[in-house]
C-alpha cells in the first residue's frame, strides 16, 4: 500500500525546512509541501479549503471553530510567534507618546481579525486600559487597495470599525496624518523607508516586550497548522504522525543553533543571541504542545472572545486533535 499523498501550504520557516527538503519525513505520508506567503495560504484556507494540510492564523482558526467552518482541526504546532509591541507605528504629529494616548485616535489595521492585531487590541487592554471600543479602526490594505475580511465579521456594537476608500492604503494614510497609528504584522514601507513622519509606539519594542513574558510567560502564537476535517478522519493516525515530524524538524534548528565550529545561521552573534534567549525562556524557547502553551492559548481565547470574534469561550482541549493532547510512556 502506498504512502498518503498530502499538499501542505505553508511558509518555509527554518523550523519546517526539514519537511521541504525531506530530510524529516512523517511516517505514512508523502508531502507535497507548497512555499507561499502567509496571506496567500490563509485565503486559500479559510475561503476554498485547498490544502489537506496548512498554516493557518491562529485567530482566524478560532473563528472558525467557533462556527463550526470551515472544517479543520489543529495540532499543537506552532509555526510564527511573534512578540507584538514592535508593531505599533504612530504618525509623529499625532500626539501620542504613550499607549493611552491612543484613546480617541484612527488607528488603521490590515484586517480586524488577523492575530497580530488580536495580541495588540488585548495588549492594549490589559496592561494599558485602552480597550477596542476607545478608538476608531480603519481597515484595508496595506500597501495595495482592497483588501477585506477573510470571513466577515459580527463585532460589538461599541466597537466602531470603517473601511478605507477602494483606492486608499493604510500606509499612505498613516504617512499623510489621515490615520493617527497603525497596528499589523508588517512594518508600513512608510517606516522601512524612513519617512519622517512615521515612528514605533515603543521605540524600546524589545524590552518591552521582555518584561511582558517575564511577568505574563506569555510568547504570542500567531499561527498553527491545520488537518482539513475530511482528511483526519479518514486517516486518524495522521494527527500525530504529523506533530511528531514538526518536533522533529524544530530540533534540527535547535541542533544546529547549539554548533559553535561554525555558525549555520547568518548571524555574527548567533550563539550569544541563543545563550541569551535561553537564559530568559528556557532551553526550549518555542515549544510545541498543549502543556508548555496553555497560558498564551487561554489568552488568546480570552481575546477573542472579549472582542466579539468568537461566541463562546473554547476550551484548549477543543481546539486540537485529541491525539495530540496525550502520549504514550513506556
Amino acid at each position: 500500500m502506498g504512502k498518503l499523498q498530502l499538499s501542505f501550504a505553508c511558509w518555509n520557516y527554518d523550523r519546517v525546512a526539514a519537511l521541504f527538503d525531506g530530510s524529516v519525513t512523517v511516517q505514512g505520508v508523502d508531502l507535497n509541501p507548497l512555499s507561499m506567503e502567509v496571506e496567500e495560504t490563509f485565503w486559500r484556507m479559510m475561503r476554498h479549503q485547498e490544502f489537506d494540510v496548512a498554516e493557518l492564523s491562529l485567530s482566524s482558526y478560532l473563528i472558525a471553530r467557533d462556527r463550526g467552518f470551515p472544517r479543520f482541526t489543529a495540532i499543537p504546532v506552532f509555526p510564527s510567534r511573534a512578540f507584538r509591541h514592535g508593531c505599533i507605528f504612530i504618525h509623529k504629529r499625532a500626539g501620542i507618546s504613550r499607549p493611552q494616548d491612543l484613546r480617541g485616535k484612527r488607528i488603521g489595521l490590515p484586517e480586524y481579525q488577523l492575530t497580530a492585531c488580536l495580541w495588540i487590541r488585548g495588549i492594549l487592554q490589559h496592561e494599558y486600559g485602552v480597550h477596542p471600543s476607545d478608538v476608531e479602526w480603519y481597515v484595508g490594505g496595506e500597501e495595495t487597495p482592497g483588501r477585506v475580511e477573510k470571513v466577515p465579521l459580527d463585532l460589538p456594537k461599541d466597537v466602531h470599525v470603517h473601511a478605507i476608500g477602494p483606492n486608499e492604503t493604510l500606509n499612505r494614510m498613516l504617512d499623510a496624518g489621515e490615520l493617527d497609528a497603525f497596528i499589523g504584522p508588517r512594518a508600513p514601507s512608510a517606516f522601512l523607508n524612513g519617512s519622517p513622519n512615521v515612528a514605533r509606539l515603543f521605540p524600546d519594542y524589545e524590552q518591552q516586550e521582555r518584561r511582558y513574558f517575564e511577568r505574563t510567560k506569555i510568547f504570542p502564537i500567531m499561527h498553527v497548522i491545520v488537518i482539513r476535517d475530511d482528511v483526519l478522519q479518514q486517516h486518524p493516525w495522521l494527527a500525530m504522525n504529523l506533530y511528531k515530524a514538526f518536533v522533529a524538524a524544530k530540533q534540527a534548528v535547535y541542533d544546529g543553533f547549539r554548533q559553535t565550529a561554525a555558525l549555520k545561521v547568518t548571524l555574527p552573534w548567533l550563539t550569544a543571541e541563543v545563550e541569551r534567549t535561553e537564559s530568559i525562556m528556557g532551553k526550549d524557547f518555542w515549544p510545541y504542545g498543549v502543556a508548555a502553551n496553555r497560558a498564551t492559548l487561554e489568552a488568546a481565547v480570552a481575546y477573542s472572545y472579549e472582542q466579539g470574534m468568537i461566541r463562546q469561550p473554547l476550551s484548549v482541549e477543543e481546539l486540537f486533535a485529541p491525539a495530540t493532547l496525550e502520549s504514550y510512556i513506556i
